[in-house]
């Protein structure tokens, strides 16, 4: 546990696979035992991210975390790249890679979205973001942080955006709980595929929509674009 900590900022970070570790603890785990510990782990990994909290506590970005989700989320992107590509396929490995495609555009997607979503806002509405704030998120699953917006009053016009999105991930998840070989038989040939990559295209769509209806002079926004 010590080396998530240790190991951030470093380039052992990648090569021990700390940083997707570390990433993953804070954007999407639940502990199954130990609950204690957990808290544990996890207040010293917000902690390392909020070094320069103290003399800040009134204007803090937390860019260090910020450029840490945008890096994983295209650390996925390049694996997929990496992993998937063959010059020669069957017809399943064609399907299962769209397959892990499609996913990749939904869940993975989410997953570092929605917590970039959650530190826009609470950067909007109090000009700051506590180690508090950030253990709260933790508490959150991704559509947790998506429905956690709509209770904010800054944001209450963005409901019908939010509810949009999550709609869309539903039938993302409905797709997916077919069993593995009905779901390779769906992105078999370009016309069965064609209509879920559109979905996919619609959710990242929906995504970026949002962050946009909440960029307008927040600092968060700046960091994901320059």
């Amino acid at each position: 546990m010590d080396d998530l900590v240790r190991t951030l900022g470093t380039r052992n970070d990648d090569k021990t696979n700390t940083f997707t570790a570390r990433l993953l603890l804070l954007l999407e785990s639940r502990p199954l035992l130990e609950k204690e510990i957990y808290s544990e782990v996890i207040s010293e990994v917000i902690a390392a991210y909020w070094e320069d909290y103290e003399g800040h506590e009134t204007e803090f970005v937390p860019t260090f975390l910020i450029n840490d989700i945008l890096r994983l989320w295209r650390t996925f992107c390049v694996n997929y790249e990496g992993r998937t590509k063959k010059t020669t396929e069957t017809d399943d490995q064609k399907a299962n890679r769209k397959l892990k495609n499609y996913k990749l555009k939904h869940s993975r997607l989410l997953t570092c979205y929605s917590a970039l979503v959650y530190l826009m806002a609470v950067m909007a509405e109090q000009g700051t973001v506590s180690r508090d704030d950030a253990t709260h998120m933790v508490s959150l699953s991704p559509t947790e942080c998506l429905q956690w917006l709509k209770s904010q009053t800054k944001f209450e016009a963005l409901s019908s955006q939010v509810d949009k999105i999550v709609s869309l991930y539903n039938t993302f998840l409905e797709i997916t709980d077919s069993p593995k070989n009905k779901l390779i038989e769906m992105f078999k040939g370009p016309d069965k595929s064609q209509e879920s990559f559109k979905t996919a295209k619609e959710f990242g769509d929906q995504i970026y929509q949002l962050l946009c209806s909440m960029g307008k002079d927040n600092k968060v926004f700046r960091i994901l674009i320059v």
